[in-house]
């Protein structure tokens, strides 16, 4: 299917690894010029010399930290002509209300929910005078699945889902489209490590790594190509009639009620 978003411009944060690093890829197979932001310039670097050895993509990197205040003005002014944002930036620790104290919850909540709304506030702006524009912002399942050893990240997501939804229930209005996804557990580093934790909470932290999803639907976590894909179909027109809504991919976990 062409999706017919090549020459779209697309700014990704949280780009370097994980779902950030799998959309890119796919939107550079699309024929998206990429502008790609995370706190790791060494990772960004590589991954911009992966997709050029592959595509013809124009890729812009952005070494920035979006929990600092300012920088999600200082990457609209940059950039703005921007077609899809993709907000993915975001390491939110697994931990109880008792393990989590305000001093991590602050900062979990600078990069991933502040750093969210900054980029939606200042990328909004300039893609209203455009007319047109898709944010998606890649979330996470656990405002659903509510799961109390990773709480802070239950409320982030759950805020940020509500948001998404807000934003996207009027953005039509000046053309633009806000959706949110929120993937269940993926098989990334990231995940493998909340896995482990919440397991070693359980007294099952003796799992070899090929055995942390066996439990999961389908005996395995998702694939970040695979929530890669749904950014791919939502930012171009052929979901051109979405805006508001939330799309969970996290094969029926959410649904149950449980992590897994």
């Amino acid at each position: 299917m062409d999706l017919e978003i090549s020459g779209k411009k697309a700014l990704i944060t949280g780009a370097s690894k994980g779902i950030g690093r799998a959309t890119a890829e796919a939107l550079a197979n699309e024929g998206c010029e990429l502008i790609l932001v995370s706190r790791t310039e060494k990772d960004l670097v590589g991954l911009k010399s992966s997709i050029n050895k592959k595509t013809s993509t124009r890729v812009s990197i952005e070494p920035l930290d979006l929990s600092i205040s300012g920088t999600a003005d200082q990457l609209a002014n940059a950039y703005p002509d921007i077609d899809i944002l993709v907000n993915n930036a975001g390491a939110i620790p697994g931990g109880s209300l008792e393990v989590i104290d305000e001093e991590k919850w602050r900062a979990a909540w600078d990069l991933k929910v502040f750093g969210y709304i900054n980029m939606c506030r200042s990328f909004y702006k300039k893609m209203k005078l455009h007319n047109s524009g898709t944010i998606i912002n890649i979330i996470g399942n656990a405002g659903d699945t509510r799961d109390p050893s990773y709480i802070c990240g239950v409320a982030a997501n759950a805020s940020l889902t509500a948001f998404s939804q807000s934003l996207g229930s009027t953005s039509a209005k000046d053309g633009i489209r806000v959706l949110a996804i929120n993937p269940g557990p993926i098989a990334t580093d990231r995940m493998k490590m909340l896995m482990r934790h919440k397991l070693d909470q359980a007294g099952e932290g003796n799992r070899a790594d090929g055995e942390l999803f066996s439990h999961l639907p389908f005996g395995r976590a998702g694939k970040p190509q695979e929530i890669a894909a749904a950014v791919c179909f939502l930012a171009s027109e052929k979901s051109g009639y979405s805006s508001g809504s939330a799309m969970t991919i996290d094969a029926g976990l959410s649904v149950r009620g449980s992590f897994g």
